[in-house]
């Protein structure tokens, strides 16, 4: 793949997250009017797009190739460890409906609801500066080979 087809392809990617984080946003709003029931479909449709999407993430991390991929799927394996964790913190406190256990997992949920939010939003802002980044070395590149 020629570089300004990888630079093609990161923008297209930028849109999607842009449009995944506006259905997020969606999603979000509608859960206070939405039952019990309707949330939970919601959150299981998001737990399995978010696991199909960490695993391809460590699919591409591993045939990928360089110091900084291996970065980045250090950062993706330690991740995907704290999403086990925290998901598995989450379904051990579900079996217990003692008022003071499901206080706490829900303030827990909130909590670490807004710090994956957080990551997110960093990682957004990361990753334009990348894809900037990336197209300022290319045209470095470019300038060079043409001399």
């Amino acid at each position: 793949m020629s570089a300004s087809e990888q630079l093609d392809k990161a923008s297209v990617q930028l849109k999607g997250l842009a449009d995944r984080a506006s259905k997020a946003w969606e999603d979000a709003q509608a859960a206070m009017t939405e039952d019990q029931a309707q949330i939970a479909v919601k959150a299981d449709a998001a737990k399995a797009s978010a696991k199909a999407s960490a695993d391809n993430f460590k699919a591409d991390a591993a045939t990928a190739q360089g110091e900084a991929s291996n970065w980045w799927g250090e950062v993706q394996n330690n991740w995907k460890s704290h999403i086990d964790t925290v998901r598995a913190n989450a379904d051990e406190a579900k079996v217990n409906l003692d008022a003071k256990v499901v206080l706490r997992r829900a303030d827990r949920a909130e909590d670490d609801a807004a710090a994956a939010v957080e990551f997110a939003y960093a990682a957004y802002e990361e990753a334009e500066y990348q894809v900037l980044n990336a197209a300022l070395a290319r045209m470095d590149a470019d300038a060079v080979s043409a001399e």
